[in-house]
Parts: structure tokens; sequence; C-alpha cells
């Protein structure tokens, strides 16, 4: 068996094709969308990461605003800033880069940004909607997720779909969003007892761990056939890879994300969309293809 490759990086440019169409409508009708990026600190990885998500609003054709703050930047100064950026009409959305120097709490921070402009849909109040089937502002990472299984036309109804990871960015969302869609969903975690065996029942197995070599993802551990996820992004001998041993596992997979190439273009994609969304339900652009 070869597996199928889902390839994250074509279909985020489809969609940036589709967003730079109607940012340009926007802009038609007298609306200028525009993204407020906030990087505390010189973390060298989020620099990199950064730096992607403002070529992506350029080709899109969204404004930008973006601020470098010290990594000894006081609390109040980042707090003044959000709060400034929450009350500037002309700022649809705001991106706080996290990770945030070990000094500043990233969740006090995070809830300090208008749930109307949270690009990222990190916010206590998007986070919530999900529960309820609800979302608007949807995480970037799982809504991306989703959008390539639905691309792929990757069942999910009544499939197992297990997920290696339980952070607020990834699994916890996720987990309301495949729900949503009548999937039984597993998740796993440091603590979990018999992993292995789950992972290897999963029709479609989700993994975002980050720490090889101390994990990998074997082609053991997965079940013939399978639809394999890779959200990490590890650096492993100068090269850029996932979790997943790709060779291997991709011989017994139905179908797998590269890394990178995979996940990772198709969260920036929505976190594009998501500034649009906000842009348009703020100027009442009822009618805009972002909120259909």
């Amino acid at each position: 068996m070869t597996a199928v490759i889902m390839d994250g990086r074509a279909l985020a440019a489809e969609i940036k094709a589709r967003l730079k169409e109607e940012a340009e409508m926007m802009k038609g009708a007298g609306v200028v969308p525009k993204l407020a990026t906030i990087l505390v600190g010189d973390d060298a990885p989020s620099k990199v990461y950064l730096a992607g998500k403002h070529r992506a609003a350029e080709e899109v054709g969204i404004a930008l605003e973006t601020y470098h703050l010290p990594g000894t930047c006081p609390e109040e100064d980042l707090t003044l800033l959000i709060r400034r950026l929450n009350d500037d009409y002309t700022v649809n959305a705001i991106l706080l880069q996290l990770p945030l120097p070990s000094h500043l709490d990233p969740r006090k921070m995070v809830e300090l940004i208008s749930p109307e402009k949270d690009a990222d849909g990190l916010t206590a109040a998007n986070m919530g909607k999900l529960f309820y089937n609800q979302g608007v502002l949807v995480p970037c990472t799982p809504k991306g997720i989703m959008r390539l299984l639905h691309h792929y036309k990757v069942k999910l109804e009544g499939t197992r779909c297990v997920i290696i990871n339980r952070s607020a960015l990834v699994g916890r969302p996720l987990v309301h969003l495949l729900l949503a869609e009548d999937a039984t969903v597993i998740v796993l975690h440091s603590r979990s007892v018999d992993s292995l065996s789950l992972m290897r029942q999963a029709d479609v197995l989700i993994t975002a761990v980050g720490r090889r070599p101390s994990f990998t993802l074997t082609r053991e551990m997965v079940k013939e056939g399978a639809v394999v996820v890779d959200v990490a992004m590890n650096r492993l001998h100068g090269k850029l890879v996932g979790d997943a041993d790709y060779d291997e596992v991709a011989k017994k997979a139905s179908m797998i994300t590269p890394v990178p190439g995979g996940v990772g273009p198709m969260t920036v994609a929505m976190l594009m969309e998501n500034t649009l969304i906000a842009t348009a339900l703020q100027r009442g652009l009822k009618d805009s293809g972002v909120l259909k």
C-alpha cells in the first residue's frame, strides 16, 4: 500500500486564492481587513512562524500591524497594547504569538483579546462555543486539520479517531470538532494506559507530540489503512520532521500528511480565514463568502 499524501500546501494555496478574492470584495465595499500581530521576545521558531503568517497576509491582501516587544516586557505593557488594539476600530483581528516569556501568563494574556478579534480562536468565549457546536472563530490548527480531512473525503461519522495530544491549541478543540461530525474520539496523553493498543485501533490517527526522538510514531503503532495526520514539528539531525517515521508509516497508512507541507500551511490559511471572518462580522458584511 502506498499512502495518499494529504497536500496541505496545495490546499492552502487554493484557500488563500479564494480569500484574496474575498479581501478584494471587502475593499470594494470600503473595508480593509487588518490583522495586528504581537511577538514578545526573540524565540527563533516564533519569528519564523510569524514571518510565514505575515507573508500569507500580504498574499491575501490583509493589512498588517506588527508589534515586537522585548522579552523583558512587563505584563502591564503587553496588557495596554492588547487593550489599545481591542479599542482600535481599524484593527479587525489580533494574534498574540505563543509561547510567551516565562514571566507572562499566556492564558491571562490571551483572555485580554476581544473574542470578536481573536484570530487564533483561543479565548474562553470562542473555545466555549465549540462545546455547543457553534464555533465561529475556531482555533486554526484544528480547523485546518478538519478542512484537510474534508478535502480528502475522509469518513468521520462512526469512525474511531485517536488524538495524541490534549493541549488547548490542538487536542481539546479537535475533540469537539470531531464529535460534531459523529466520530468516536479517544484522546491519549502522557498518563494514558494501553496507548499502543488504542493507537492500533484508530481509523484516523492524529499525532501532535513533538518530542522526537523520545516519541516516534512507527508503523507498528498504526492500523492498516489508517489515515495519519501528523501535526508535530521536530528538528531531527538538522531536518524538519513530524512525529511519524514517515517513510515506514506511509507504507501502511491509506493517507498521510507530510511534514513540512501538511498541517502547517493549513494553520496559516485558517488564520487568514479567521481574520476575514472577524472583519465581515464586525463590518456587517453578511453576504461575504467567508461567512457561508
